[in-house]
Order: C-alpha cells, then sequence, then structure tokens
C-alpha cells in the first residue's frame, strides 16, 4: 500500500467532480485523511464515500471559494475535525467562454473570483497554521491557458496566469518556512468544463460535441489523447510528497505535450 501521505491530511477545493474528484482519490490512495470542499455538498459528500471506501477518514465541507466568510468557517470546521491541514490543494475553478467584448462583467467578476481569488483566500486561510508547523505544501491548479491565452478565454486565461504568479509569490515567501507552493497546468480533461467546451467548438465546427472534443485532442495534442483526472492527482500526490521536498515555485504542465515551456 502506497503510504507516502500517511498521517497527513489534505483538503481540496472543487474536490466534488472532475479534477477534483480524482485529486481527492489520488491522495487518500497515497495514504491522506481528505477534506472534500466543495459549493455543491451533496458532491462532496459522494466522493468523501469514495475516499473512506480507500480507507481513509474524510469530510464533506460547502464553501464558496469566492466569499471570504465562507472560506473562514470551512477551515474553523476543517480544523476542528482534523487539528492540522498539511496539504492544500486549490482547485476549484470555473470558465465563461467570450471575445472581450462580448464578455459580460459579471462573468469576468465570477472567473476572477473563483480562480484566482479563490486560490488567494484558501491559501491566506492555511498559511498561518503551515508556518506555525513550519512544513506544508500548497498546490495550485492552474491551465496550459495560464502560460498561453487562448482566444475566448480572457477572463479564464487572465485568472490562470494570476494563479501561477500567485504560486510565484507565495513560494518565494514560504520558503522560510518549508513550505513548497506548485502550480500544477492541466492540458485537456473531458470534465463539465470540456464537455461546455465541447459544445461550443461542435457549433463551430459543424458536428457533434464527442465528434468536436476527439478532433480537438487529437489535432493539437502531440501525444493525440486527452488528459485524465487521474493524471493530474498523481503529479498532485507527488509534489504533495517528500519526494518533492526540493520542488518549489513551479508550473508543471499535464497535457500531452500540447504546450511546452
Amino acid at each position: 500500500m502506497d503510504m507516502r501521505l500517511g498521517g497527513r491530511t489534505a483538503l481540496v477545493t472543487g474536490g466534488g467532480r472532475g479534477l477534483g474528484q480524482g485529486i481527492c482519490l489520488a491522495l487518500a490512495a497515497a495514504g491522506a485523511d481528505i477534506v472534500v470542499s466543495d459549493i455543491i455538498l451533496e458532491n462532496a459528500e459522494s466522493v468523501v464515500s469514495e475516499v473512506k471506501n480507500l480507507g481513509r477518514e474524510a469530510l464533506a465541507i460547502r464553501m464558496d471559494v469566492s466569499d471570504n466568510r465562507s472560506v473562514d468557517q470551512a477551515f474553523k470546521h476543517a480544523f476542528e475535525e482534523f487539528d492540522r491541514i498539511d496539504i492544500l490543494v486549490n482547485n476549484a475553478g470555473v470558465i465563461r467562454q467570450a471575445p472581450v467584448l462580448e464578455m459580460t462583467v459579471e462573468d469576468w467578476d465570477l472567473v476572477i473570483g473563483v480562480n484566482a481569488k479563490g486560490v488567494f483566500l484558501c491559501s491566506k486561510a492555511v498559511i498561518p497554521q503551515m508556518i506555525e508547523m513550519r512544513n506544508g505544501r500548497i498546490i495550485n491548479i492552474s491551465s496550459i491557458s495560464g502560460k498561453n491565452g487562448f482566444p475566448g478565454q480572457a477572463a479564464y486565461g487572465a485568472s490562470k496566469f494570476a494563479v501561477i504568479g500567485l504560486t510565484q509569490v507565495l513560494a518565494r515567501e514560504l520558503a522560510p518556512f518549508n513550505i513548497t507552493v506548485n502550480a500544477v497546468c492541466p492540458g485537456i480533461v473531458y470534465t463539465k468544463m470540456w464537455e461546455y467546451l465541447s459544445s461550443l467548438r461542435a457549433k463551430e465546427f459543424g458536428m457533434t460535441p464527442d465528434e468536436a472534443f476527439k478532433k480537438i485532442t487529437t489535432e493539437r495534442i502531440p501525444l493525440g489523447r486527452p488528459q485524465s483526472p487521474e493524471d493530474i492527482g498523481r503529479l498532485v500526490a507527488f509534489l504533495a510528497s517528500d519526494e518533492a521536498k526540493n520542488i518549489t515555485g513551479q508550473s508543471i504542465n499535464v497535457d500531452g505535450g500540447m504546450v511546452m515551456h
């Protein structure tokens, strides 16, 4: 049994489905207990059941990462149940697709609020305890859209570039306390987000969403296949482990070679 993370507790935001679910299960498989936070509590509770089936302790918490009060209450609950959070995975994210001239201020605020402000608020909530322990791992889920700008993704791209910038700042600020901070940049993973994007592309291409998704993955990814939540989860588990103790401030792609730098 893999117990690299035995005795540690991880909190994963947006952990109730998709990438977050894959990350929760990978961390649990490596021995961590899991706090599954999600804006939809029922989704979090479903993942908690899966984590417990792996023999780990787990707690479901409803949290809106863009709301300071919600974040404070959620972390207070987590600390009451587990005493400490050793690993924070800032995974919660949303997307709204539109050219800049068609994007509403409301959509811009939503995406920046969840994807960038959420990382700031959740990191701020856990850092004092990690400093006290003089140990910790913060892993932020950015995107290849945080390294290359893609048309129609002004808010999403800006938010994910912000995540990489914040990752680097935190890595420097927290290094004296033995806290590492890294970002993972997924490529194309078929989650609800890509289900939405594929439906938009399907109208463009004049084909079904499934055909559009296959066309994008085969034409744009050198390895010719999409990534999976498990792919992302395995990298997160590695970065959370002692094997990665000398890695900090990095933004690592898991994208089949789609973006190379």
